[in-house]
């Protein structure tokens, strides 16, 4: 690749297990690291759905829309890579004696519904830690702590900083895995090749190793922008509706479900103006996210490099112009 002007690019991806997924004008692309040391390269000429229907595509539904589509490919992008990594040998060694047992006399679509079990048990629990825990732990503030003082009005950003703390708490505590570690390594080469490519720098180990790990645009950031913005959507709501401060903690719990594809939605359109504007606001809201990616991404190896050189090699086009914002 010859050098270009620095621009802006809509580039995005995701780090898997031992790979990285780069989403392009080319499509979706995910290059893994073989056990045998090579890098296998899969592309998928998919069409997202804001693109596929033009009233997915307005603003606000458009966020919404894209994470949940996100989502899905994530997963399964996560999926593939786990099984593409991995040997025989240590496929076999992770199989416990029921999942062979399941395998071997209720086929794929057993495992396929045991999958589905376990991830809505999965986001049962992130509900239970994130939406249920901070709610619960400021009323147990007010009942033990404050005892008579009236903060009720001040729940929404009480609850805030503390799905925040428990946030951070919780991605620092897995990284201290081995396992998560290393996915926060390819992590840390996603962005630095996406960074390397919007210099307008030839795609080698060498560029991509001077780049940062920290980017405005990752999925980290938007975590933080949505948590931001959820803190000030619900305040104002109490502001203006003062009668919500004393409604039950279930009622509560379920209008914080109902404004989520608002917030989402606000969210996700911010990430895209700060792809495209550096200015104070830009830098405020995307500032607590870039200090979280001091946990989430780790500097990478050489290696691991590689694999996102050729990620993003393979769903880019010859055309700038084709993946600009």
């Amino acid at each position: 690749m010859s050098e270009k002007a620095k621009h802006k690019t809509s580039v995005g991806g995701q780090a898997l297990i031992e790979g990285i997924m780069m989403r392009g004008p080319a499509g979706n692309a995910m290059a893994v690291r073989m056990p045998d040391g090579t890098i296998d390269v899969e592309v998928d000429h998919n069409i997202p759905l804001v693109k596929k229907h033009k009233i997915l595509g307005i603003p606000l539904v458009r966020g919404v829309v894209a994470y949940i589509d996100s989502m899905v490919s994530g997963y399964k992008y996560l999926m593939k890579s786990a099984d593409k990594s991995m040997t025989e040998e240590e496929k076999e060694g992770d199989m416990s004696k029921l999942d062979r047992w399941l395998t071997d006399h209720m086929g794929p679509a057993m495992m396929t519904v045991i999958g589905i079990i376990s991830t809505v048990l999965g986001l049962a629990l992130a509900l239970v830690i994130f939406m249920y825990l901070p709610t619960l732990s400021v009323d147990k503030f007010d009942e033990y702590i404050v005892r008579g003082a009236d903060l009720s009005k001040f729940h929404p950003l009480f609850e805030g900083i503390m799905r925040i703390i428990i946030f951070v708490l919780y991605m620092w505590l897995v990284s201290r895995t081995k396992s998560i570690k290393r996915v926060f390594m390819y992590h840390g080469a996603e962005h630095k090749t996406i960074f390397c490519y919007e210099n307008g720098l030839d795609l080698t180990v060498e560029n991509v190793r001077k780049m940062s790990r920290f980017h405005p645009r990752c999925g980290t950031s938007f975590i933080f922008v949505i948590l931001i913005i959820s803190i000030l959507i619900t305040s104002a709501l109490v502001l203006i509706f003062p009668n919500l401060q004393y409604v039950s903690r279930p009622i509560w719990i379920l209008l914080k479900f109902a404004i989520l594809p608002l917030v989402t939605g606000i969210g996700y359109e911010f990430i895209k103006y700060a792809g495209r504007h550096e200015n104070a606001v830009v830098k405020f809201l995307s500032a607590p996210g870039l200090l979280m990616q001091r946990i989430t991404t780790v500097e990478p190896t050489d290696d691991i490099i590689e694999v996102g050189i050729e990620a993003l090699k393979a769903c880019i086009t010859d055309n700038p112009e084709d993946d600009r914002i």
